[in-house]
């Protein structure tokens, strides 16, 4: 069942600050408080080695950036936990981050990094992914299919693997989880917004053929795991997601996390929105849903 939030509530929110002053500065939101549960075609063209760029719009300084820090600000005011989010607009250019700095585990949102690792890996190799590969890389992405991410995991080498690639994808925030922990991997939501742009955008080390790939799996999510960076849209075909959750074993708090891109009000924006210290994970899920929600409303102007 799909967890989209009410875009009306959504909206009266975004009128009633929508008029205050601007913010100087970023914003970190950091409260107090904070071991994962949780047959398409694909060619192998030549990659080139040259990092995925990041944005060069200075966060700080766009009406964008202001926008979302008053829209993080309203969302988080006596929130638990810590969150923060990314978001790029392909169609105006600008940029925007909120408690970008911050560390956070992937969860299963890293099953993007793994399938874009072994599509790498495949093209140095100068070969196709077998159809073994592809069953998985399908339950993997579809269904998050913990199973098949192990044996991805295996296939690619795993954290070595992965670091190797990401220094290719231009990921300089992300470090691999040890051992078979791949869901404990670190990153942060400006990293994950450079690997959104490594699979949506046109400059990428991942040829054409591998971004196709990867997102026709982001858009064919199953309908139980339609929530997160797709809240209060009514096209579901305008979305392209991977959501990761789970609950740390030292402390019992969640982990909700939630990357992709969207369509809306004719603006293309990539978003990553992260955050944990939630007290269960129906409780992270509203909260990434109404950061993504009106985090997009701010940019796009509704």
């Amino acid at each position: 069942m799909a967890l989209h939030r009410s875009p009306s509530r959504i909206r009266r929110r975004l009128a009633a600050f929508a008029t205050m002053a601007a913010l100087a500065g970023g914003i970190t939101f950091a409260h107090a408080r904070s071991e994962p549960r949780d047959g398409t075609f694909a060619t192998a063209a030549a990659a080139s080695t040259t990092a995925t760029p990041v944005p060069t719009t200075s966060p700080t300084t766009t009406s964008a950036q202001v926008k979302v820090e008053e829209a993080a600000r309203e969302v988080l005011a006596g929130a638990e936990g810590n969150a923060a989010v990314a978001v790029l607009d392909l169609s105006t250019g600008e940029s925007a981050r909120v408690g970008a700095d911050r560390d956070f585990v992937t969860a299963s949102i890293v099953k993007v990094d793994i399938l874009a690792t072994l599509l790498l890996q495949a093209s140095d190799a100068g070969r196709l992914l077998t159809a073994q590969e592809q069953r998985w890389a399908t339950v993997m992405i579809e269904n998050s299919d913990n199973a098949a991410a192990n044996a991805l995991w295996d296939a690619i080498g795993g954290a070595e693997g992965m670091a190797e690639a990401n220094l290719r994808l231009g990921l300089t925030e992300t470090t691999p989880g040890h051992g078979a922990y791949w869901g404990l991997t670190q990153t942060t939501s400006a990293d994950q917004l450079r690997l959104l742009q490594a699979v949506f955008g046109e400059e990428s080390v991942l040829s054409a053929d591998a971004r196709a790939y990867l997102r026709g799996l982001m858009g064919s999510i199953a309908p139980d795991q339609d929530w997160g960076i797709s809240a209060g849209l009514e096209d579901s075909g305008s979305v392209y997601l991977k959501n990761g959750w789970l609950a740390r074993s030292e402390s019992g708090l969640w982990v909700v996390n939630s990357i992709g891109r969207v369509e809306a009000g004719g603006h293309t924006l990539l978003l990553a929105v992260l955050c944990d210290g939630q007290t269960s994970q129906k409780a992270g899920i509203s909260l990434v849903e109404d950061l993504a929600e009106l985090t997009r409303l701010a940019v796009t102007d509704g």
